[in-house]
């Protein structure tokens, strides 16, 4: 197994996973009662990094590009800070979702243009692995086989070019969780989506030892009205993998705006039925709520939006390292 094989099976280490950095808008800052300044978005990654006993849970962090090229107010780079603290640093490498062409409102995920160049200058600015979203929506006619094509043949195009830079590529084909459908609907959509996913990474000469897959969860439609117990939400996620590589080095699933407790309960079901990969989180939006709420941009509750940080990593890494049920969530116990 070479180096960056090993890498990307650290990223997905037991009773570890990725915490995502890279989104923090002025939006989301002046919902929770920080003033929308560039210097608290970068305030509030280094919030985030620099908590006590992060790297206890967490083996890498997503960075968005400008950031990789900031400095902590120490004056140390983030991604030579977030390495003297034992964690990878990861670095977001997409542009974001366009309206693509000759489907009815669908988006395709730019940012190939240039992409291996960029990729190699994140590498020397001390990036290990890279990430790239693909978000699908389901609703009458959609995603279409266009729709999905695309976007696959895009994340295979991407984690081509980040193992050719020497980058751990994580492919996150998103299944989005607002509309009206079931979680039966959602879990043949998301199985059709991996598969075509799997077929373009393998057709691009991925390496699968040396890539991680970060997908949804299946779940109903958040405008369904149903509901579905993390049992059953395990049970369909898991089934979706079918088409994945027994080589893969790992999975980590994005919570899909999940309420924090029920992305964790969810997890947790996930550990128990049989499975050939390591499962683990890809933290976000479900840390940044409680985070930023606690801290609001105020020196003196820094400590305060750190413990809401260690609260949502240190329940999730019990989850992946075998030490969470129902006698420590609440959320459990009533499921």
């Amino acid at each position: 197994m070479n180096a960056t094989a090993l890498a990307a099976a650290a990223l997905v280490a037991p009773g570890k996973g990725v915490l995502a950095a890279d989104e923090c808008g002025t939006t989301m800052l002046a919902s929770a009662g920080c003033a929308p300044t560039a210097e608290n978005r970068r305030a509030y990654r280094e919030l985030l990094v620099t908590t006590p006993g992060l790297a206890s849970g967490i083996s890498g962090v997503i960075l968005c590009a400008q950031t990789l090229r900031q400095r902590l107010s120490d004056g140390r780079p983030f991604p030579a800070a977030i390495a003297d603290l034992g964690m990878m640093t990861g670095v977001r490498a997409d542009a974001g979702g366009k309206p693509l062409a000759g489907s009815r409102g669908e988006t395709i995920t730019e940012g190939l243009d240039g992409l291996l160049p960029r990729l190699r200058e994140y590498a020397g600015l001390g990036a290990q692995f890279a990430t790239w979203r693909a978000a699908l929506r389901i609703g009458p006619g959609t995603p279409s086989p266009l729709a999905v094509r695309a976007n696959a043949q895009a994340l295979g195009r991407f984690a081509a070019a980040c193992q050719d830079a020497g980058l751990i590529p994580v492919a996150e084909p998103e299944v989005r969780t607002d509309g009206a459908h079931s979680l039966g609907h959602c879990e043949t959509v998301t199985s059709v989506v991996l598969l075509e996913v799997m077929d373009e990474l393998h057709g691009y000469g991925v390496d699968f030892e040396r890539a991680v897959l970060a997908p949804s969860m299946v779940l109903p439609g958040s405008e369904s009205g149903a509901d579905a117990s993390p049992a059953e939400v395990a049970e369909a996620t898991i089934g979706t993998l079918n088409g994945v590589p027994a080589t893969l080095a790992g999975i980590a699933f994005l919570p899909g705006g999940q309420r924090p407790e029920r992305a964790t309960a969810n997890l947790a079901a996930m550990q128990h039925i049989p499975h050939l990969w390591p499962l683990t989180f890809c933290l976000g939006g479900v840390i940044a709520g409680p985070a930023l709420t606690a801290w609001r941009g105020r020196p003196a509750r820094w400590q305060a939006g750190q413990c809401a940080v260690a609260q949502q990593v240190s329940m999730n890494a019990a989850v992946v390292g075998g030490r969470y049920g129902r006698e420590t969530d609440p959320e459990l116990a009533t499921a």
